[in-house]
């Protein structure tokens, strides 16, 4: 059978884009379909608006610091609006330039939603019309999507999608959900100004990440004035609008009846393939889904020998790091004949919290649960020399999960200003299989808060 491509690739985000951009390097014949700006999550409505946002959000506490330092007082406004079209400006200057990639790396963008009409056959769907086309292989990158919780009124909230086309900034802003979007967008609309409050079904936020972590940002939160409620009983939820706003009612696991009013309530509870793999007509190329998600082997295939899929519709990962590595290890086995598979251990990953916070590696309730007594914690927390002239009280912390005899590192985490920018860093030794002799041997570069990891004691 001859085919119109060599790879066809649904979903411009990406892991759609590294895959294709790395299998037309490699001779194939490439096409890509997308219904949305170009770029995906990360780019349009996800990472980089939001770290522009983070940023904007925290000029307000070095205006307060700043005054330690000997600057003047000031009482600083600020524009939403502007703030706004900025970021959406930078948007869509992305979205031009990820295009200008694919046209220089020779891969055919099509606008449209593509799916599936048997196993080699795809129909993209557009304003303009119809086109069907066929490829030997098909790569599924569509990622994933906000999904809101079943509760009356549900229909009153946003998304993450949403807020970054707000008209205005609302002045009381109400969370729910408390993952790492809820605590970013708990941050930055705190620092532009709103009273936020945020609400959880367990005791803290953050599920899955380090317990100090969890607690010592939860505690910074509510230090800058963010409000949380615990324990509630999600089957009492229920959100009205009203003439003064939103009104969300609930009770906790004490039985204590809550209402909040709101301008604005982001629904951040999660987010699945769901919604992006139905309109794909998968049962048609008899593509298997498990538990909402597209199910792949390590090489990213699916139960179809030569449709794969990638990044967040597989529901394994769900980081943009990881999809651009799929992508790439699919592209490199599958046209570059260089057989190989990602490894999902020991990925580094941050919050734009404020504070900062960003791990690799073992959790110490993880370590724990493996390697028992033999674990052995390395924690120290302090005041950053930055906050030395100011009133901040904010602390630092930093800690190692080690285990065994030689003490090889499991894990390190980070809360602070730059906890990224360092644990990207530390990732390198983690993943290399470092031991904390390894960090004693290294110099300090002082003064610096990273200095921290090779002097614990």
């Amino acid at each position: 059978m001859t085919f119109d491509y060599d790879l066809f690739v649904i979903g411009a985000g990406s892991g759609g884009l590294a895959a294709s951009k790395r299998a037309a390097s490699y001779g194939a014949k490439v096409a890509i379909a997308e219904s949305d700006l170009v770029g995906g999550t990360c780019v349009i409505r996800g990472c980089v608006p939001k770290k522009l946002m983070v940023y904007a959000s925290q000029f307000a506490h070095w205006y307060e610091d700043a005054t330690g330092y000997g600057w003047s007082a000031v009482e600083p406004e600020h524009d939403w609006s502007k703030l706004i079209n900025a970021v959406q400006t930078e948007v869509m200057r992305l979205n031009k330039l990820h295009i200008s990639f694919l046209e220089k790396a020779g891969v055919e963008l099509i606008s449209g939603l593509g799916r599936f009409v048997d196993e080699h056959r795809i129909e993209i769907v557009s304003p303009s019309g119809t086109r069907e086309v066929t490829a030997r292989y098909i790569l599924i990158a569509v990622g994933g999507e906000a999904v809101r919780p079943d509760v009356p009124g549900i229909e009153h909230t946003i998304t993450s999608r949403e807020m970054f086309l707000l008209k205005e900034r609302p002045q009381r802003f109400v969370v729910l959900g408390g993952g790492y979007i809820g605590v970013e967008f708990a941050g930055i609309l705190k620092g532009l100004g709103s009273e936020v409050t945020q609400v959880l079904r367990g005791d803290r936020i953050l599920r899955g990440f380090d317990s100090d972590i969890r607690d010592q940002i939860q505690q910074a939160m509510v230090d800058r004035g963010i409000a949380v409620h615990t324990h509630i009983d999600v089957a009492t939820l229920q959100i009205e609008k009203t003439n003064a706003g939103l009104r969300m009612q609930f009770k906790t696991a004490d039985g204590v009846a809550h209402e909040l009013m709101a301008d604005a309530i982001l629904s951040a509870t999660g987010r699945k393939p769901k919604p992006q793999i139905e309109p794909l007509n998968l049962e048609l190329a008899g593509v298997e889904v498990v538990n909402g998600a597209i199910a792949v082997t390590a090489d990213h295939c699916t139960n179809q020998p030569h449709i794969y899929a990638v990044g967040d519709c597989t529901d394994r990962v769900n980081l943009t790091p990881v999809a651009i590595a799929e992508g790439r290890a699919f592209a490199d086995t599958v046209f570059g004949h260089q057989p190989r598979t990602i490894s999902h251990r020991n990925i580094p990953s941050a919050v734009f919290s404020q504070p900062e916070a960003a791990t690799v590696g073992m959790t110490e309730e993880e370590a724990r649960a493996v390697y028992g007594d033999r674990v052995k914690i390395y924690r120290a927390r302090f005041r950053p020399m930055i906050y030395s002239l100011t009133d901040c009280t904010e602390k630092v912390l930093v800690k190692l999960v080690v285990e065994g005899e030689d003490e090889r590192i499991l894990g390190v985490h980070m809360v602070g200003k730059d906890a990224a920018e360092i644990i990207q860093g530390m990732a390198i030794p983690v993943v290399m299989g470092a031991t904390k002799a390894d960090f004693d041997r290294t110099i300090a570069i002082h003064p610096s808060t990273a200095e921290e990891f090779v002097t614990l004691r």
